[in-house]
């Protein structure tokens, strides 16, 4: 399987004739949505089929960040105002109905986006709440108890699995330990790895999510130089080995400020220590074309992990 270790986006709600041409030529693994590309059903299923034909490909990856409440790509479709926390809530006070109102969410979220065509969304969010959790992570979060984020974790990717749809599991190894956002800067955890496991890392563990997306967190008592991005310390014994991840590791958007350094270099250390592809959310043409010329083809790993997802899909 030849493509390019990457995920693209777009800048609006139609392809340019420079994005034509870099879907047909080039090779790019996936494409993300975002509300700026999304305007009304119908303009979203013809800009998806108009990408699926240029790239030849009927099962391409079209991935979508819709967690509901605060990050919802869908607005313009339908009001998402159900958070993670507000599922989480109502465990709290009654757990069946919680489990059953969750599955029933999910179901009707999913019959939405497979209607769009989009075959991958980005949920769930396992980070921990704890004390100084930036706002960023808010009521993306479940809980601030590790064994509810878990357990709802693995309710949330059984759901998608059951419905023939990819889930990515984010931010591995843990953002709810961080009180930056790694949008605005770097964030520095300083936190000893026996705390982390107990709390952070415990809801990713055995949860068998097909991809998973990486945390843009210093963790300076595992690894004092390298964000976990960029750590081949902490995705090889830490997401890979001590939390037991088998599936296609994503960087989180490599145009974060919390990576300092240029887009080809920021994509170019992902991948060198351990990501299996780099998320580029920017749209911007130039640096996109820059990028998928920079980056490898996927390793055998990941071909292998892409040809099972696209069997799942069918």
């Amino acid at each position: 399987m030849k493509k390019k270790a990457i995920i693209i986006s777009i800048k609006g709600y139609y392809l340019s004739f420079n994005e034509k041409k870099l879907l047909s030529k080039d090779k790019p693994w996936g494409l993300i949505l975002f509300s700026r590309n999304i305007r009304s059903l119908e303009q979203v299923k013809k800009l998806i089929k108009k990408i699926r034909k240029l790239t030849k490909d009927p099962n391409f990856p079209i991935l979508i960040d819709e967690e509901g409440a605060d990050v919802s790509r869908l607005s313009k479709l339908f009001d998402n105002n159900i958070s993670q926390k507000f599922v989480a809530d109502i465990y709290s006070i009654n757990k069946k109905l919680s489990l059953d109102f969750y599955k029933e969410y999910i179901n009707n979220l999913i019959y939405l986006l497979k209607k769009i065509g989009v075959n991958i969304n980005t949920v769930p969010v396992l980070d921990v709440l704890r004390k100084k959790t930036n706002k960023i992570i808010g009521n993306r979060s479940f809980s601030d108890d590790p064994d509810i984020v878990k357990l709802l974790g693995k309710i949330c990717v059984k759901q998608y699995e059951l419905n023939s749809l990819g889930t990515v599991i984010k931010h591995i190894p843990g953002h709810g330990c961080a009180s930056k956002d790694s949008h605005l800067s770097l964030p520095r955890v300083k936190l000893y790895y026996k705390d982390l496991d107990k709390i952070d890392f415990l809801p990713f563990k055995s949860i068998s999510s097909r991809f998973a997306m990486t945390a843009h967190i210093l963790y300076e008592k595992i690894d004092k130089k390298n964000v976990a991005t960029f750590s081949k310390k902490i995705i090889s014994e830490i997401i890979r080995k001590r939390i037991g991840f088998k599936g296609i590791l994503i960087s989180d958007d490599i145009s974060m400020k919390a990576l300092k350094y240029d887009l080809v270099t920021n994509a170019k250390k992902s991948l060198s220590a351990g990501c299996n592809l780099v998320l580029y959310c920017g749209g911007n043409y130039k640096d996109t074309s820059k990028l998928i010329k920079e980056v490898p083809f996927i390793d055998k790993f990941t071909a292998k992990k892409t040809s099972e997802f696209y069997k799942f899909l069918r």
